[in-house]
């Protein structure tokens, strides 16, 4: 008899390989299946795999390890769905909670918008988006103040805070999310390097903001940032509705 062979995919956001590593080592000694785990694009996938006589039999091996997998890491798994991606889960989380949302970009330039608005039925939720690439732009569309600009800088935790806050004002929306970092190759410092970038949450007025540090090129440092912004994003919501 043929071995047959199935597969299942966990999506995770928010979480680094060593942690996941640390969390279900005691589940990777199983011998009757293979799990592996594997960073890509700023997300971790844990990519479990099992042989067995008939496919119900592949399945009964993964199942108990997939629900313990979900039980001790749910926050951080965004879909166990081949087709479901990051956004989609980010839409769907929006949808549920009947939210709305908006965008303000300065490094990325629309393509976290892009991202969204990707999502089919996206338009019951998403309202607008504002690409504000120069200080003046950040100051007149958003209403970030002179003086944060002046004492903290365009690319900064303050900034992005006042952007988050700006867009959810200028398009009353529920939720609102911002980016403003330094894509390079050129424009780095040493206090403020190529791949700083911060992101800013805000849902019902609330506003968090995270650090992140990204490495790669001009291209790359902007991809890792709208990963990094819908992961952040799902998360903000998360603990607000929790």
């Amino acid at each position: 008899m043929d071995t047959v062979t199935r597969n299942k995919t966990i999506k995770l956001i928010g979480i680094t390989e060593k942690e996941i590593r640390a969390d279900i080592s005691d589940l990777m000694d199983n011998e009757d299946l293979d799990i592996e785990i594997k960073p890509f694009d700023s997300k971790t996938y844990i990519i479990l795999t099992a042989d067995a006589d008939t496919e119900e039999d592949a399945k009964d091996i993964l199942r108990p390890v997939s629900k313990e997998i979900k039980k001790r890491l749910g926050s951080y798994i965004y879909s166990t769905k081949e087709k479901k991606s990051l956004e989609m889960s980010v839409v769907s989380l929006l949808e549920k909670n009947e939210l709305t949302i908006s965008t303000a970009e300065s490094c990325t330039g629309g393509l976290l918008a892009g991202r969204i608005i990707n999502v089919p039925g996206v338009s019951d939720v998403y309202k607008e988006g504002f690409i504000t690439y120069t200080n003046k732009a950040k100051r007149k569309t958003l209403g970030v103040n002179k003086a944060t600009l002046k004492k903290y800088g365009a690319v900064s935790a303050q900034t992005a805070r006042e952007m988050a806050l700006g867009a959810a004002l200028e398009a009353d929306s529920d939720v609102s999310i911002s980016v403003t970092g330094i894509a390079g190759p050129d424009g780095g410092t040493d206090e403020k390097p190529v791949g700083l970038v911060y992101i800013g949450v805000c849902v019902k007025n609330k506003v968090h903001v995270e650090e992140f540090r990204f490495s790669g090129d001009r291209a790359n440092v902007r991809e890792q940032t709208v990963i990094s912004a819908l992961g952040l994003l799902r998360k903000c919501i998360l603990e607000y509705f929790s």
